[in-house]
């Protein structure tokens, strides 16, 4: 089988950050790293705030000006950060802030947690709202001032 594209990157030297992962017609996935692969430390998101991280994140994009432009927001397996899948016709400076806009909303949160109620969704006991927030306000750090030329993956 041929090697999927994600798994080409090289982890050894990729940060918290964001970055273009692949283009697929007029779909492109942006990977949010949040955590630094292969940690010795072991630091990785949690289940239970990388559930509410997605459950805040989808919900904010989905309701911003853009959210017929947003086809997926989800963690990664490996559990350092979320894939962000967007129509193309939403320009990458504007993806850009965004993400920034959406990891302000994340960080800032409180109340109840949309979709956290047992009849809408598969786990609704595993969520960690303190958790995500922490992840967030860490984020917006780190893509306080990011550019659309910081998108390319170190080499």
């Amino acid at each position: 089988m041929k090697t999927i594209q994600s798994f080409t990157i090289n982890h050894d030297i990729l940060g918290k950050g964001m970055y273009t992962s692949r283009v697929d017609g007029d779909v492109v996935t942006y990977d949010i790293r949040m955590k630094i692969p292969n940690n010795p430390e072991n630091d990785y998101l949690t289940n239970g705030a990388a559930h509410t991280f997605e459950h805040l994140f989808a919900t904010y994009a989905r309701n911003s000006a853009a959210s017929d432009k947003v086809v997926y927001v989800g963690p990664m397996g490996c559990l350092t950060g979320f894939y962000f899948l967007v129509r193309d016709t939403l320009s990458p400076a504007e993806t850009i802030r965004l993400v920034q806009e959406s990891f302000a909303f994340i960080r800032d949160y409180s109340g109840e947690i949309p979709g956290s109620k047992k009849i809408e969704c598969g786990n609704y006991k595993l969520h960690d709202l303190d958790g995500a927030k922490k992840i967030a306000a860490d984020m917006c750090e780190v893509l306080r001032n990011w550019t659309v030329e910081q998108l390319v993956y170190p080499q």
